[in-house]
Formats: C-alpha cells, structure tokens, sequence
C-alpha cells in the first residue's frame, strides 16, 4: 500500500497536522456540529459503498459494507442526539441542515481518497489497516475540534463522538486479530 494509508503494527498515517480543521471556525453550535459530524459520517459512509462496488473480493465486499454499516450506526445517534436539542427535528430536516462537506472522517476529501487508494485496498486486512487510520485519524479530529470550540455543548458532543470513534478502533481491532 502506497502513501502511508497503513495504521496497524505500528505504522502511521499521514497528513498535515491541520487537515480538516478548516471545517471549523470555533463558534459553532452544537446543533451545527452535530451537522458536520453528521456530514462526515455520511461521507464515509459512502465511500465504504463505493469501495464495495470497487471490489471483485466478494470477503472485501462484504467488509466494507460492514464498515458502512458501522456509519450508519453512528449517523442514527447522531440524529438521536440532535432530536434531544432540536425536538420538532426529523432526519430530513438534518439532512438537508448538512452541506456537503469538503472532508470526510479523518479529514480526507473523498475523491481523493478513492483515487488514491480505492485500488490497492484489495484484502480484508488492507480494508481493516485503511479503516483503523480513518478511525483513528477521525478520533484526532473530533478532539481537536474539542479543543478550538467555545461551545461547552459543542465541546462536550465532540468528545463523545471521539470516544464513539474509539469504540470503533477497538472493534476494528478485534476484527484484525480473528484474520488468518
């Protein structure tokens, strides 16, 4: 794998230490940054579908449609915790709140990810190395977003959903250990 995509055995992902920072000026409301999250999720979410599509490994496949599920999963406490701040609110009307976000999880843009990547990403243990960075690159994110919100529901809302992204690395984790 080219590009320093691998995250597991050690190995690091890359990037500037800024990248997708810019989604963020540090007034953001809560209801705005469950937007953005929202959006990233989503995001990922369809790249793990067009990594199935990709894919001829029918194991591959089925990853990373496991993946995208995961985002799903994420996106509906997502939308939970934005019917707890905004009651009258149903998921379309949060759908439509999210623009289309430059960066998805991790802070990649997603055609540059796909084209960059999409085609070495081959086996489960290439889909599982490139998921555990997206995670944890994601997990860095959320917390930095933390750190530069005013916003002490912002803040608090960001946490969680570093520690949500924490879960997931460890899930990922126990999926790379059962690989043959």
């Amino acid at each position: 794998m080219k590009g320093g995509i691998k995250a597991w055995n050690g190995l690091t992902a890359t990037g500037p230490p800024d990248m997708g920072m810019s989604l963020l000026s540090g007034n953001e409301s809560a209801l705005q940054i469950i937007g953005i999250a929202y959006g990233m999720e989503q995001g990922l979410g369809r790249v793990y579908e067009r990594m199935t599509e990709m894919t001829p490994n029918p194991e591959a496949a089925e990853t990373f449609k496991r993946l995208a599920g995961y985002e799903e999963k994420h996106k509906a406490r997502l939308f939970s915790l934005y019917q707890s701040l905004e009651p009258e609110g149903d998921e379309q009307t949060l759908i439509k709140s999210v623009k289309k976000h430059p960066v998805i999880e991790g802070g990649f843009a997603p055609e540059a990810f796909l084209e960059e990547h999409g085609e070495e990403i081959e086996t489960v243990p290439d889909i599982l190395n490139m998921a555990m960075m997206l995670e944890a690159q994601a997990m860095d994110l959320y917390h930095r977003y933390s750190q530069t919100i005013k916003s002490r529901d912002a803040k608090s809302i960001l946490y969680d959903i570093a520690e949500e992204e924490k879960g997931h690395l460890k899930r990922l984790g126990r999926l790379m250990d059962a690989q043959p």
